[in-house]
């Protein structure tokens, strides 16, 4: 699929743009003046991306997802605002459309050390919202993503952009060394919009 169009999420003045899509936007919870990249101002835990349906051939999250609250009390009405960020990434994808998304998974200190996270991703996080089971459906999650690779750590480097993984065989060997280095993980996932592409 080529991607003429992407969305970075909590972009601050440094948007990521991992598939390297000719059109670049980005939205974050600062005022910023920025003519280098399509910028709008958004707090995605109480609004909605200001896009249309369908905008954003990709969608990116670097160290977004863990600052997202899993439940919040707004207007006093209990809400889920990790399934309303998940919702919206979903809306704006086109059909075949392409999240990727970094965060500090849990048991790793870089998931709990900075005291604005408040969202703790495991390597099992994911299922909530991709197939066969779909299971945040019960909380209000609306979209449909397939993974494209599987959920693995990573060690976050200015290089993270690319796939860092150990061998099978290294990771097995020296798994202490493994997980010690690797504080992050990945998701990659496709936005299924038809029935017939679910599987």
């Amino acid at each position: 699929m080529e991607h003429t169009s992407h969305l970075d999420i909590g972009c601050n003045s440094n948007p990521r743009n991992p598939y390297n899509a000719d059109k670049l936007y980005g939205v974050d919870i600062i005022d910023l003046d920025t003519k280098e990249f399509s910028y709008q101002k958004c707090n995605l835990i109480f609004d909605s991306l200001p896009f249309p349906d369908s905008t954003f051939d990709s969608v990116s999250a670097y160290d977004f997802l863990e600052h997202v609250p899993r439940v919040a009390t707004i207007n006093n009405a209990g809400v889920f605002p990790f399934i309303h960020v998940m919702n919206e990434i979903y809306r704006v994808l086109k059909p075949g459309g392409m999240f990727h998304g970094i965060t500090p998974g849990y048991p790793r200190n870089e998931a709990f050390v900075d005291p604005t996270h408040v969202n703790f991703i495991t390597k099992k996080t994911h299922t909530y919202f991709t197939s066969p089971k779909y299971k945040a459906r019960m909380y209000g999650f609306t979209g449909k993503f397939k993974i494209v690779k599987k959920v693995k750590w990573v060690k976050l480097t200015q290089e993270t952009r690319n796939d860092m993984w150990l061998l099978k065989t290294l990771k097995n060997i020296f798994y202490t060394i493994y997980f010690i280095k690797k504080s992050h993980l990945i998701w990659e996932f496709k936005a299924v919009k038809n029935e017939e592409n679910i599987n």
